[in-house]
C-alpha cells in the first residue's frame, strides 16, 4: 500500500478561548478549494472551545491540546512541527482574516517565485476601519523590522504568512507570544528566503469583541526586532 500523498497546504490554527468563532472559522477553512489539512492547537482554552473541538470530526482535522496557556508563538511551534503539507499558512481563529484568500497567498509560491508570502493589510485590500494607534504602532514596528532586515515590507505584523514547509521547519523559533511575527520575519530574511507580499482584506475586531493583543506585546515586539534582527546582522 502506498502512503497517502501529503496535502498541498497545512493550515495551522492557534486557538485560545474562541468558543464563539471556532466553528465558523473551521467552516470557512474547509470551504476553500485547496487540498489541505487543518492543524488546530488549543492553547489551554477554558471557555468551552475544547469541548466544541472534540465534537468536530473529519479526516482533514487534527486537534492538539496544550495543557496550559503558553502563548500564540508556542502554539504555532507545536502546529508547525506537526504540519505535513508542502506549504504552511497561519490562520487565526478570530475571523479577522479570510480563508477565501488562500489562493492569493499561495500564488507566488506555487509558481516558483517565493519561499514565503506575507498577506499585507495595507496594499489596498478592503479593511474594517478601527484603531489609529494600532495602525501607527504597526507602521513603526514594520519600519524598524525593515531597517534590521533590509526588507521593504508594508505589514510585518500580519497573521497571514504562508511559508514552504521545509523552509519554515528549518528555522529555530523561540518566542511564545506575539513576538513570533518579528522573530519569524528576521529569521526568514537571515535564511535568504524569497519573500513576497500580496494584498489581503482585513476585518479587525475590537477588544470588546475579543481582541487579545495589548501594549505589552508591542513592547515585546520592539525587543524581538532588536534581538533577532539588529543583534544578528
Amino acid at each position: 500500500m502506498t502512503a497517502p500523498k501529503a496535502p498541498l497546504l497545512s493550515v495551522v490554527v492557534p486557538v485560545y478561548d474562541e468558543a464563539h468563532t471556532i466553528r465558523e472559522i473551521l467552516r470557512r477553512v474547509r470551504a476553500t478549494d485547496v487540498v489541505k489539512e487543518i492543524v488546530v492547537v488549543d492553547d489551554g482554552s477554558t471557555d468551552g472551545t475544547r469541548e466544541i473541538l472534540a465534537q468536530m470530526g473529519g479526516d482533514d482535522l487534527r486537534v492538539i491540546l496544550h495543557d496550559r496557556n503558553r502563548g500564540k508563538g508556542a502554539a504555532l511551534r507545536t502546529g508547525f512541527a506537526a504540519a505535513r503539507g508542502d506549504v504552511v499558512v497561519v490562520q487565526d481563529a478570530d475571523l479577522e482574516y479570510d480563508p477565501a484568500e488562500y489562493g492569493v497567498l499561495l500564488g507566488p509560491i506555487l509558481d516558483g517565485r517565493a519561499d514565503a508570502v506575507f498577506g499585507s493589510r495595507f496594499l489596498g485590500g478592503p479593511h474594517r476601519v478601527l484603531y489609529f494607534r494600532h495602525r501607527l504602532g504597526n507602521y513603526l514596528l514594520t519600519a524598524l523590522s525593515n531597517l534590521s532586515t533590509n526588507l521593504n515590507l508594508t505589514d510585518m505584523e500580519t497573521c497571514y504568512k504562508a511559508v514552504r514547509r521545509p523552509v519554515l521547519q528549518a528555522l529555530t523559533l523561540r518566542e511564545d507570544r506575539f513576538g513570533f511575527e518579528p522573530e519569524v520575519t528576521a529569521k526568514l530574511a537571515r535564511a535568504g528566503a524569497r519573500i513576497y507580499e500580496v494584498p489581503i482584506s482585513y476585518s479587525g475586531r475590537t477588544y470588546e469583541e475579543g481582541k487579545k493583543i495589548g501594549w505589552k506585546d508591542g513592547v515585546r515586539a520592539f525587543w524581538c526586532i532588536w534581538r533577532y534582527g539588529v543583534l544578528h546582522r
